[in-house]
């Protein structure tokens, strides 16, 4: 992997305390099996500090997480809004012809007509697919990470190669 990528990847968001018994509500940015198992340890915030899973079950389309000695709400008030991560080498590798988020993040993007369009400085979902923010020189476009326009990705080089169809950077361009 290219040294760009980071050294911890964000596998989830404290979003809010719930209940008096020290449960969280997360939201999930994980597709790793047993990421929130019982005995897993995430580091929070910005500071690194290591927390043990004690308790996890499923909440709607997050997960009520309890880690241990966190055993109140008191004691989970000042966590909400923080990122939750683990370093990259607890993250598997992605399965063939497939890319996970951080991935992407920081790679140089090219389309077949237009050129450089820029770096990628976001990744949302729209409901029909991921949409890679793409920035330089102060323009902004939004670019439909889909089969039909990906020519090659290459995550070690840091490099995604597009043939965008006519007309859609300008049309989903902003600055």
């Amino acid at each position: 992997m290219g040294s760009s990528l980071p050294e911890h990847v964000v596998v989830g968001r404290v979003v809010r305390p719930h209940g008096l018994s020290g449960e969280v509500v997360i939201l999930v940015e994980s597709d790793v099996e047993g990421r929130f198992a019982p005995g897993s340890t995430l580091e929070l915030g910005a500071h690194g500090r290591v927390v043990e899973v004690a308790a996890a079950r499923p909440f709607g389309d997050r997960m009520l997480v309890r880690f241990a000695g966190l055993e109140d709400r008191g004691a989970v008030e000042g966590l909400r809004g923080l990122e939750l991560t683990v370093p990259r080498g607890a993250v598997p590798a992605a399965p063939a012809g497939s890319f996970y988020r951080f991935e992407l993040l920081d790679c140089s993007c090219r389309d077949a007509r237009e050129g450089d369009l820029g770096r990628v400085i976001a990744i949302h979902e729209d409901g029909g697919g991921l949409l890679l923010e793409v920035a330089r020189e102060g323009r902004k476009v939004l670019v439909p990470f889909v089969d039909p326009f990906i020519v090659a990705v290459d995550v070690a080089e840091r490099r995604i190669e597009l043939d965008l169809p006519p007309g859609l950077v300008d049309t989903c361009a902003s600055t």
